[in-house]
């Protein structure tokens, strides 16, 4: 079979959750699976890192696409062309997209619908093209993987499609994060906090990501307590303006934030390995991967409890509404104050973490795209 992927989010040094799900899984199934021909379709020249085996053929298929206009050249010309040029038996599309003009067989990953909760945390062109194609996409895919019970309801509700045609295919987590000693401990409080225990946040500074609710309810627990604790937020400042700036910067406490940019995986490791818990909070997720990764680190967790969240964390974790901040706020004075209840969710977590790895999501996926093979 020749199977082709869509794979223009592997990218060198930048991947985020859906590039990480495509290169965790298609390196496992193109090694797991000799017999098949895999083509990647890269959007822009692609590093040879991303081409696994000898069973795997880099191609850029143009134009680039970074703008929606160019998303839909990209796939409704360059993909349909390459996939005929090919002869591709199954086009695979870990993020989403899909041609919609091509004949081909089609396998879709959808993560989540957030733009359908939060269309106002998106661009409006980009908001205008996914409620054009999105449901499209699911209607034309002859198989749909998501990463959630959540996201398969979701799809279901809104768009209408058969639960018999979509498959959960949970993520897993980097096989880099595990405990870390209390030495390394104390070098990154060193490194990051001035020798302070600290709370961190993972991820795009996105207002999905419920940074405004976080800063205010870091300076709530600040203001009521007598603590040394800081603020870690992990991630690059793309969305950097509106509520989230103008929050920061009325913060009583804003000094006791540390941003650090993006940290390679080794790095972030350590990092997260060294937090007293992970602050993840977020209005909306189609799964929510740092939780994950901290049940591996072993640092406590408090996250939201709504959307995927809950189903992610399980009882591994403090549950709090992303909406009130008194709660989030009074969450982290109990991980701080309550060391018993810290280690009893580290614990729990040990043991959730079982249910998720790559080889499973990769075994998963496969078994998942057989079923139209």
């Amino acid at each position: 079979m020749i199977i082709a992927v869509n794979t223009r989010l592997l990218l060198k040094d930048k991947l985020e959750g859906i590039g990480w799900f495509t290169y965790e899984t298609l390196k496992r199934i193109t090694l797991s699976h000799p017999e098949h021909q895999f083509i990647f379709f890269f959007d822009r020249p692609y590093h040879t890192d991303f081409v696994f085996a000898d069973n795997v053929k880099a191609v850029v298929v143009n134009p680039p696409a970074r703008h929606p206009v160019l998303w839909f050249l990209f796939f409704e010309i360059g993909i349909r062309i390459a996939l005929k040029k090919y002869k591709a038996d199954i086009f695979v599309s870990t993020d989403g997209w899909l041609s919609l003009g091509s004949k081909v067989k089609s396998f879709d990953v959808i993560h989540d619908l957030n733009f359908e909760h939060y269309p106002e945390f998106i661009k409006p062109i980009v908001r205008y093209y996914y409620k054009i194609f999105f449901h499209r996409f699911a209607e034309k895919a002859s198989r749909i993987a998501t990463v959630s019970e959540f996201t398969k309801q979701d799809i279901i509700q809104l768009y209408g499609i058969s639960q018999e045609k979509i498959d959960v295919v949970y993520n897993g987590s980097h096989e880099l994060y595990f405990p870390i000693n209390e030495v390394e401990k104390a070098a990154i409080k060193a490194k990051y906090t001035d020798n302070c225990e600290y709370f961190i946040f993972i991820g795009a500074l996105h207002p999905r990501k419920n940074l405004t609710n976080l800063f205010k309810a870091f300076d709530l627990y600040k203001s009521e307590n007598k603590t040394t604790c800081k603020l870690l937020i992990v991630g690059e400042k793309k969305w950097w303006k509106g509520e989230i700036s103008q929050t920061y910067d009325n913060m009583r406490f804003k000094d006791e934030v540390i941003f650090t940019g993006r940290l390679n995986p080794d790095e972030l490791k350590s990092v997260l390995g060294s937090a007293l818990a992970l602050t993840y909070v977020s209005f909306f997720e189609g799964f929510g991967i740092p939780i994950v990764e901290a049940f591996n680190a072993e640092t406590a967790v408090i996250t939201s409890n709504v959307t995927s969240m809950p189903e992610i964390a399980g009882h591994a974790a403090l549950l709090v509404n992303p909406f009130d901040i008194k709660e989030i706020a009074n969450a982290m004075y109990r991980i701080e104050n309550d060391n018993d209840l810290r280690l009893s969710l580290i614990e729990k977590g040990r043991i959730r973490k079982t249910l998720f790895s790559w080889d499973k999501s990769a075994i998963k996926l496969w078994q998942s795209i057989e079923k139209i093979l």
